[in-house]
């Protein structure tokens, strides 16, 4: 291995090391592939649901967001909206979405590739994993206040309906309209993913960081 890779990389761990603490260098494997793949099961389940209470619906009408799609009553919960001005709830986050597959899976091989750095790196490998659940609560904020803050003032409830920023999390209301809005089961598992990328990255620093200062001692050798 050339000194130029091995900096990138980080140094490669001796059999004998390995025989003699299976636990230590077993454990970032671990921590980062159960992230790894909590990642990529939470592209099949929802994000974040969001349940409106009418009087005409006395049951609810719900819409769930997935990372590339709106599921649920969205066809009613838009002929709603459409009386006080907001658009469509398909033109929020259109590239977002089409992005987002890719995004993960990006995401995701990163964190693996993680696995394989033994040095300082693989944090800065695993730095989007850890902030995605933050910049999708984020996203999702921007997305809820701008639909909420730029009503139509043709639609037919426009003058009884002030502009407004529906919640991201919790209960809101609008004239007879109240709504609850909660994280689902895929940001759950985004979340998971980022505490173990944590723990993980804390066993990766046990591990390695030794045998990194070590090369560093090593004659012959610069600093990093």
């Amino acid at each position: 291995m050339t000194e130029t890779m091995e900096k990138f990389i980080g140094p490669r761990t001796p059999a004998e090391l390995i025989a003699q603490h299976r636990l230590r260098y077993l454990l970032p494997t671990l921590f980062l592939g159960l992230a790894a793949l909590c990642l990529l099961v939470s592209i099949f389940l929802p994000y974040w649901r969001m349940t409106l209470l009418a009087p005409q619906y006395p049951g609810g009408l719900q819409v769930q967001v997935y990372l590339n799609r709106l599921t649920g009553d969205v066809r009613e919960i838009d002929l709603l909206n459409h009386y006080i001005g907001m658009r469509p709830l398909e033109e929020a986050a259109q590239l977002e979405r089409s992005l987002s597959i890719a995004a993960i899976v990006i995401i995701t091989l990163l964190v693996i590739a993680a696995i394989y750095i033994h040095n300082r790196w693989a944090a800065l490998l695993s730095l989007p994993a850890v902030l995605f659940p933050a910049l999708f609560l984020g996203d999702l904020a921007y997305w809820l206040r701008d639909f909420g803050q730029n009503l139509d003032p043709r639609a037919p409830l426009s003058s009884a309906i002030k502009p407004f920023v529906p919640p991201l999390l919790g209960e809101g209301v609008v004239a007879q309209f109240r709504t609850i809005a909660t994280v689902d089961t895929g940001f759950y598992l985004a979340g998971l993913a980022s505490l173990l990328i944590l723990v993980g990255l804390y066993c990766h620093r046990r591990a390695y960081k030794p045998l990194v200062e070590a090369t560093h001692r090593s004659p012959g050798r610069g600093e990093e």
